[in-house]
């Protein structure tokens, strides 16, 4: 990763300013970008649901749930299922 000075940050914020103020509000031509906050939305969810999926593995493992179980409960083979939450299941 490339480092960069002080001062060529403070250069960089400084045409920042210049270009920011040179925009008018009233004139300026903005993208419509509701469908890329759409796919963020639904990123962000699918990470959500992936945490609280794993949780719960982890919770089913603690009450000695076999692999079985968990597999028949996610419609996966016993061995998906462990291949994808066995390290956290038992860590």
């Amino acid at each position: 990763m490339t480092r960069h000075t002080d001062k060529e940050i403070e250069q960089a914020a400084r045409r920042f300013e210049r270009l920011a103020d040179s925009i008018d509000p009233a004139t300026a031509e903005v993208e419509d970008t509701n469908d890329l906050r759409e796919i963020a939305a639904a990123a962000e969810a699918a990470r959500a649901d992936d945490v609280r999926l794993r949780e719960a593995v982890v919770l089913a493992r603690a009450h000695g749930r076999s692999w079985n179980h968990i597999a028949l409960a996610l419609g996966v083979s016993r061995q998906a299922a462990r291949q994808r939450y066995a390290d956290k299941a038992n860590a």
